[in-house]
């Protein structure tokens, strides 16, 4: 069985079976970029700034990369549950 997924660049690649098992092997990452953050909570760009700056969102600086840790996400989400 093959597989083809389209990658970032438009470049279709072929995954074989034995090449399937690696990428359900990677572990879920532990932070995440703004716009990831975005994508994954549905809130927008200006709403996450205002909770990173009120404090209820964490962020980790490393260099000039703003990180947000994803239990941090959760952690919002699972506060702001009805």
């Amino acid at each position: 069985m093959v597989h083809v997924i389209k990658t970032r660049r438009g470049v279709a690649s072929r995954l074989g079976e034995e090449e399937q098992g690696v990428d359900a092997m990677q572990p879920d990452p532990l932070t995440v970029r703004i716009p990831a953050a975005i994508r994954m909570t549905g809130i927008g760009r200006s709403k996450l700034y205002e909770l990173i700056q009120s404090g209820d969102i964490e962020i980790v600086k490393i260099g000039a990369a703003t990180l947000i840790p994803v239990d941090s996400l959760r952690q919002l989400i699972d506060r702001n549950r009805r």
